[in-house]
């Protein structure tokens, strides 16, 4: 149980594509939030360039939460 927590959480940690985040983001929304689409990520990076320092990947672990409170305040872009 404790390798499968592990994996998680590198995998949580391990830089995606855009598309694979997008991907991962909505399959795992909890109910009542805001699904998300390459637009409104691609305004959520400009908005946020500080969280992209080292490139255009996201992480779950680094974006996912900043993604679903940013979304909910801006979800009629």
């Amino acid at each position: 149980m404790a390798r499968q927590k592990n994996l998680q959480q590198e995998q949580n940690r391990t830089a995606i594509t855009l598309a694979a985040f997008l991907d991962f983001y909505n399959r795992n929304l909890p109910q009542g939030f805001p699904s998300a689409s390459a637009k409104k990520l691609e305004k959520f990076r400009a908005a946020h360039p500080l969280l992209f320092k080292s490139g255009s990947e996201w992480t779950v672990d680094k974006h996912r939460k900043r993604v679903m409170d940013w979304l909910s305040s801006h979800h009629d872009d």
